[in-house]
């Protein structure tokens, strides 16, 4: 796992991490160091407990039990430093598009910093536009531009190409890893997407029932080409995802055999 020694982001250390709601408990046992600038991906199925996750370490909820550091200090809420980026952009249609990347900054801010941003995400030229005249590719850099504006040691990014057509999932994974690999802010990846997290990971981490059941380094060059060794990788995940099915699978049939 390669880490610039340049490296911009934050350490996190979360030990002994429980979430529960009610009698369900969606969180146990979670324990993960995570160096400044390293690239994170979390997978897994549907309500495996990833966005929860994502949401403590956001310091949107508060842990049952255990704790979440960021360089040292313990998480008890939203911070400065940190930004989400989710599924929908969430921007305001009553603001321009300057006016929402705006929103990621303190006031009084100089104008030049936001363009500057919007121009590394390719939409300067967009600066006036209101949101409702963009592409859903569009939106997201946008939303992307805000969360990086204020320039955080922490990117949280919750399935935030999965609306998005093939294409332009590509060259947002491309824009995105394009400046991680620029700034080497923290980044949390949550993705049902296997290829997607061996495409930008320096690491993946396998979520099942709340549990980390797989934590892998990803060593491959970058930029990531597609070929064996990439699809070694994807094999490797995917084969551990569906030998929980296969288990289940057995299981009932077993459990019918002897009704």
């Amino acid at each position: 796992m390669k880490v610039s020694e340049t490296a911009q982001g934050v350490h996190l250390r979360i030990e002994g991490l429980n979430k529960t709601f009610g009698n369900q408990r969606v969180l146990q046992g979670v324990d993960l160091d995570i160096p400044a600038g390293q690239f994170v991906a979390v997978v897994g199925r549907s309500g495996c407990g990833k966005s929860t996750l994502l949401r403590l370490i956001a310091g949107l909820d508060a842990p049952s039990e255990g704790s979440i550091r960021s360089d040292d200090t313990e998480v008890t809420g939203i911070r400065d430093n940190t930004r989400m980026l989710f599924q929908d952009a969430r921007l305001l249609p009553w603001k321009r598009v300057e006016a929402n990347v705006k929103i990621g900054v303190k006031a009084g801010s100089d104008r030049e910093r936001v363009l500057n941003v919007l121009r590394q995400v390719g939409l300067e030229e967009k600066a006036g536009e209101w949101p409702g005249v963009l592409s859903g590719g569009q939106r997201q850099r946008i939303a992307l531009a805000r969360a990086l504006v204020s320039e955080p040691g922490l990117l949280l990014l919750d399935e935030p190409l999965g609306a998005l057509d093939a294409l332009t999932r590509i060259d947002m994974q491309d824009l995105i890893e394009r400046l991680w690999d620029e700034r080497k802010f923290t980044t949390i990846l949550v993705t049902h997407d296997v290829s997607e997290a061996v495409a930008l990971a320096d690491r993946v981490i396998l979520i099942e029932r709340g549990q980390i059941k797989l934590d892998i380094a990803i060593t491959l060059d970058r930029p990531r080409e597609r070929d064996a060794d990439f699809a070694y990788f994807e094999k490797l995940i995917l084969d551990r995802i569906l030998e929980r099915d296969e288990h289940e699978l057995r299981s009932k049939k077993e459990l019918s055999y002897s009704i």
